[in-house]
């Protein structure tokens, strides 16, 4: 048996015991599986299908049409490789009947035992590698270091969560890995091609991909549509002669041809830009979703992750100089995620462990925020001349204060070092209508002693006024005096939000944070924890940490214009 009579019976012998299956494909899904264009981008909103109705068809088709392939998962970290883009994929695929280590593999080379074909170009090794049955792999890179695509020849990219990536680290690394060669798949139109999916973005550094809106020409992507349709009007005539014994008509056989071809060259030189809502998916979904997604979301993320619309951010808001691309980092221990081996069950716990920012031998310096309907408590580390703020944490409701410092300490129980830096003012002391008896202050202290915490609590006084605050946070945030606030982004979700909307008002004794939302109910368009609360609680952070460095082994302090 020749060498590729062997590969084909590898082939084979993988695939003979699949039945055929029905899946259910949404309009949207449908129309970006048939126009498959070379270059395909989709904003869809939340529960669309992306992953199984738009990622996993995509890379189907690639893995069997271009066997010994090699493509490309691009993530803005290894983290949401590991626990969203990968597993979500990779479920849609099994749900189609394909099983992992059966027909692929995941971070180890496949076993001799499996017969699997290799790629063209074989990987140095396979930590971070998809492997399939035909020799097809894609490679999981990620923009925070892991499985880079330096000198990688690639056939095609899977850019998911898309608004997350860094478009000048792109240019720069993985759209060369994708260009120029074109090898054994030079004639099919989706090679080199991008599938670019996300939610709409909310940043300015997040929406490099909308310019691809410019790019679409629409009247193309219209005579791919009826191309598509002519195509499939005459594979049915073939069908009808086929059914009834008779030889097609030369002509309709050309003219099928024909069909191909510049339906394959059109597709090769198409850009097309999709933008659809979750309501796309609304005989999925049902209206009963839509509109508990409207209830339980932020305003601006049920606009940009449901309804996908495009959404201005407030210009001149109380912290006027955050900026993402300044004060937003991601910090994932890249090493605890892969000791996981692709155990995707064991990524969905969040705890300590994941964080890459944590410095586990050092306390942890906290503040907090208190109200009858929501309390808040945001977490940070100095790192030099940077307060790094590493995770903030909110309840509702029914569960107060004693909850929220429960929730920390078991997202923190594997910290060597358990202890906090507690700041609080005035606002902790007396007062107790977010719990039963003692005030906030006595509550906190009490329930981080409970779960076996050293508290070490420190008094700051009065609040600082309002106008004081922000010039002295806003000249913080432009590197001018104090500590450099420094956000974890996947861990402060709430807070940026809310300190990315927060305004500002002249009262009758003069300028001030706008909080006069704090008191209303809560409403469909107005969620709690999209409203100053958790601002607060930074505020106080941010005050303690630097006019009460003594307090965690510094000396001096770096602002003393207090009132």
């Amino acid at each position: 048996m020749t060498d590729k009579d062997k590969s084909k019976s590898k082939s084979s012998s993988n695939s003979t015991n699949r039945t055929p299956k029905k899946v259910y494909f949404n309009a949207p899904q449908q129309r970006v599986m048939f126009t498959a264009a070379k270059t395909t981008v989709v904003v869809g909103g939340r529960r669309l299908g992306k992953s199984h109705g738009i990622v996993a068809p995509f890379l189907l088709r690639n893995i069997q049409r271009m066997p010994r392939s090699s493509g490309a998962f691009v993530c803005s970290t290894f983290q949401q490789g590991l626990t969203r883009t990968v597993p979500g994929t990779l479920a849609a695929l099994e749900s189609f009947g394909y099983k992992r280590n059966t027909h692929f593999f995941v971070g180890r080379k496949p076993p001799k035992s499996a017969n699997f074909d290799e790629p063209i170009i074989k990987p140095e090794n396979y930590d971070h590698v998809i492997a399939w049955y035909n020799g097809s792999i894609q490679y999981i890179i990620s923009q925070d270091g892991i499985g880079t695509s330096n000198s990688l020849t690639l056939d095609y990219l899977i850019m998911d969560e898309a608004k997350l990536l860094n478009f000048d680290q792109l240019k720069s690394e993985t759209f060369p890995a994708n260009g120029g060669f074109r090898g054994h798949f030079g004639h099919l139109p989706y090679h080199h091609g991008q599938l670019i999916v996300s939610d709409m973005p909310t940043t300015k550094k997040g929406s490099w991909f909308l310019s691809y809106e410019e790019k679409c020409d629409t009247e193309l992507i219209e005579t791919i549509h009826g191309i598509i349709h002519e195509k499939w009007r005459l594979e049915e005539k073939l069908k009808e002669f086929k059914a009834k014994g008779v030889q097609p008509k030369s002509y309709i056989i050309s003219d099928y041809k024909m069909l191909c071809k510049n339906l394959a060259e059109l597709q090769s030189i198409a850009v097309d830009y999709n933008v659809f809502s979750s309501i796309d998916n609304l005989q999925v979904l049902g209206e009963a979703y839509i509109k508990q997604m409207k209830r339980d979301l932020p305003p601006l993320v049920f606009q940009t992750s449901i309804l996908c619309k495009k959404v201005g951010l407030l210009k001149d808001g109380f912290y006027n100089n955050l900026k993402e691309s300044i004060h937003y980092y991601n910090a994932f221990d890249n090493s605890y995620l892969e000791s996981l081996a692709y155990n995707f069950d064991k990524t969905k716990e969040l705890s300590c462990l994941q964080d890459g920012d944590l410095n586990r031998n050092a306390p942890i310096c906290i503040a907090m925020d208190y109200n009858a309907n929501i309390n808040w408590i945001v977490a940070g580390q100095r790192s030099g001349i940077k307060m790094k703020v590493l995770r903030s944490f909110y309840v509702k409701y029914d569960r107060k204060l004693v909850e929220l410092v429960n929730d920390f300490c078991h997202y923190y129980r594997h910290t060597q070092r358990k202890e906090v830096i507690y700041y609080y003012d005035n606002t902790a002391l007396g007062s107790n209508y977010a719990v039963n008896s003692d005030d906030f202050a006595s509550v906190v202290i009490k329930t981080f002693k409970a779960n076996k915490w050293n508290v070490k609590a420190v008094h700051i006084g009065n609040p600082v006024r309002h106008i004081e605050k922000h010039n002295l946070i806003n000249m913080a945030l432009k590197g001018q005096q104090g500590l450099f606030p420094m956000f974890n982004r996947n861990n402060n979700e709430a807070l940026l939000l809310a300190m990315e909307q927060c305004g500002i008002y002249q009262g009758p004794n003069g300028f001030k944070k706008d909080k006069r939302g704090e008191k209303l109910s809560e409403s469909e368009e107005d969620r709690l924890e999209t409203r100053t609360d958790g601002t607060d609680a930074f505020d106080t952070l941010w005050v303690g940490m630097n006019n009460f460095q003594s307090e965690i082994g510094y000396s001096g302090s770096m602002v003393n214009s207090f009132v």
